[in-house]
């Protein structure tokens, strides 16, 4: 998809408000973000880096509470070595034909920092990209269906409903850049879904408010009826 440089007034007309925002951005080259702890450089160095990872999954009791833990910021100006590991990492994870898929986020595979990998279905050739300390910050009204699977939730895919189809996204690139565009369609579903991992947060749990949501409107019709 093509880079959209979009006026104020544009914004204001496709985009709800920043009330959904997952957290407040301060990019990590240019704030005090945390150093990776020695665990975590230990497991990120363990291997080469075309060398895949292990999947973190739900099913497994320690992996599901790091899981449910919200990652930090990256300081792109601290251990570079590490966080361009990590990358490389990240990328030959999700690109492995045992548990190949379109994103992941690095608490997938361990690391309680936010780098997301996210395959490019809106450029040509579809291309796999890092994202380092990516945020939404602005969600469009308009919502779209998609069926969506996890490679940290083994055997389970179903369909959210509540997906935004366009996101304002923010975030650095691995060369301390600072990027702003509008991403649609599958692919910011595909963001939606991996920033909600830097977040603790499952497709699932998207699919459980669904169903709280109908069963509200159930009880409340059922209430004007009576």
């Amino acid at each position: 998809m093509r880079l959209l440089i979009i006026s104020f007034t544009s914004i204001l007309l496709i985009f709800s408000c920043i009330s959904r925002e997952s957290r407040n951005h301060n990019p990590g080259w240019q704030y005090n973000a945390p150093d990776y702890s020695d665990s975590q450089k230990e497991l990120i160095h363990a291997g080469k880096s075309k060398e895949p990872m292990r999947i973190w999954l739900i099913t497994n009791k320690q992996d599901s509470i790091l899981l449910r833990t919200k990652s930090k910021d990256i300081n792109l100006t601290k251990e570079q070595k590490t966080t361009k590991l990590l990358s490389e990492r990240l990328l030959a994870t999700v690109q492995d034909p045992e548990n190949a898929g379109v994103g992941i986020a690095a608490p997938q595979v361990g690391i309680l920092k936010n780098m997301i990998a996210v395959q490019r279905f809106d450029k040509k050739g579809e291309p796999f990209e890092i994202y380092v300390n990516p945020v939404i910050k602005q969600y469009s009204k308009k919502t779209q269906f998609c069926l969506e699977g996890c490679l940290s939730i083994p055997k389970k895919m179903d369909t959210t409903k509540n997906r935004a189809y366009a996101i304002l996204l923010e975030y650095d690139r691995m060369d301390g850049s600072h990027e702003i565009e509008m991403v649609e369609a599958f692919t910011a579903v595909i963001f939606q879904h991996e920033i909600d991992h830097l977040n603790g947060i499952l497709f699932t749990d998207h699919l459980d408010l669904e169903i709280e949501e109908a069963e509200e409107r159930l009880r409340k019709a059922k209430g004007k009826n009576d």
